[in-house]
């Protein structure tokens, strides 16, 4: 019989402040398919690439299958991912022409290195052929891996924060770092890859967040009615954002977009005139959302909208103000041609 205090230290019960998986010496598991579902998006469709050839941008993900998840055995992070994507891409040539195309990545997962990516690029069927192709399967395909490499680093080293308890000998450990998938940027990247929000765990309740607020202007070739319509029309919400999206265009209605990575609900609708709504992203603390207002002002041919956005948590504000210049604002003038 072992004495007290003595033998095998997975069943000696530390003081822990939770009581709960003692030495992380039991299975737990995270799933993290939701967060990996955004954040694959909002990396894939900031690629841009350009040569002497043209510009090329990813503009739509058509296909993202796959499920990923953190596990923690015997205080050890396990990963395990596996997507299969494909994105449409849109170029321009030197002389204006535009081109459509896709790319494809079949093997997405935890067993390969980002070097041994099975990566695609095709033209669409009625294209004819360009020099844009090359351009895509030389500087496209280099910037697509390299995204591809940022979404494993930010799975490994940030959004695996508390599945490793601390004990009262212990700290938290530090996430081992992904060095096989690591990869160098090339020169002939020009486009800066955004920072996914990997911050899902809650606030405790009562808990004061920093937050912030920031304004944003744009114009758009067209009436206020038209643009109006594009914010609160669920058809019009789901083509220029290119997935499913439910929308309640009226006071208190919801609305959930981005395969629920932005969801919320409408304070106050003014027709042609002014939206407000409860605005949040899916990683930010629990149940907390900021305030958006919405001002249209009709000017002739064209639309002034004026964005105030308010209670944005302080280390959100870049990539919140990012994301609706492109995912709202340059989506729907590419989409619609405003």
């Amino acid at each position: 019989m072992a004495k007290w205090g003595e033998g095998d230290p997975r069943w000696i019960v530390e003081k822990r402040a939770d009581a709960t998986n003692v030495n992380n010496w039991h299975w737990t598991e995270r799933d993290v398919s939701g967060w990996s579902s955004g954040c694959l998006r909002q990396l894939l469709l900031a690629v841009r690439v350009e040569g002497s050839e043209g510009v090329c941008q990813l503009t739509d993900i058509s296909k993202l299958d796959g499920e990923a998840s953190i596990n923690n055995r015997k205080g050890k992070l396990i990963f395990f991912y596996e997507w299969q994507l494909t994105a449409g891409w849109l170029g321009t040539s030197s002389n204006g022409v535009k081109f459509r195309g896709n790319i494809k990545v079949a093997n997405l997962s935890d067993e390969n290195n980002m070097e041994d990516l099975d990566i695609t690029v095709s033209l669409c069927k009625d294209q004819p052929n360009t020099t844009l192709l090359n351009l895509m399967k030389r500087s496209g395909v280099q910037e697509v891996r390299r995204v591809l490499g940022e979404y494993v680093h930010q799975l490994r080293s940030e959004f695996s924060q508390g599945m490793l308890l601390p004990t009262v000998t212990k700290p938290t450990p530090t996430p081992p770092q992904n060095k096989k998938n690591q990869i160098k940027t090339s020169k002939t990247q020009i486009s800066p890859v955004p920072r996914c929000s990997c911050s899902p765990a809650p606030s405790p309740p009562g808990v004061r967040i920093p937050t912030c607020s920031f304004s944003l202007r744009e114009t758009f070739l067209t009436s206020a009615e038209e643009l109006y319509r594009t914010f609160i029309n669920e058809e019009f919400v789901q083509v220029f954002t290119r997935s499913a999206a439910v929308v309640d265009s009226c006071h208190g209605g919801k609305f959930q977009l981005l395969d629920g990575s932005i969801r919320g609900e409408f304070t106050q609708l003014v027709p042609d005139q002014k939206i407000e709504m409860r605005w949040r992203f899916r990683t930010w603390p629990s149940e907390h959302f900021a305030t958006v207002s919405l001002q249209l002002e009709e000017r002739e041919d064209e639309t002034e909208l004026r964005m105030e956005c308010r209670g944005v948590p302080s280390k959100e504000e870049d990539s919140t103000r990012e994301g609706w210049t492109r995912f709202y604002f340059q989506a729907i003038k590419n989409t619609f041609g405003y």
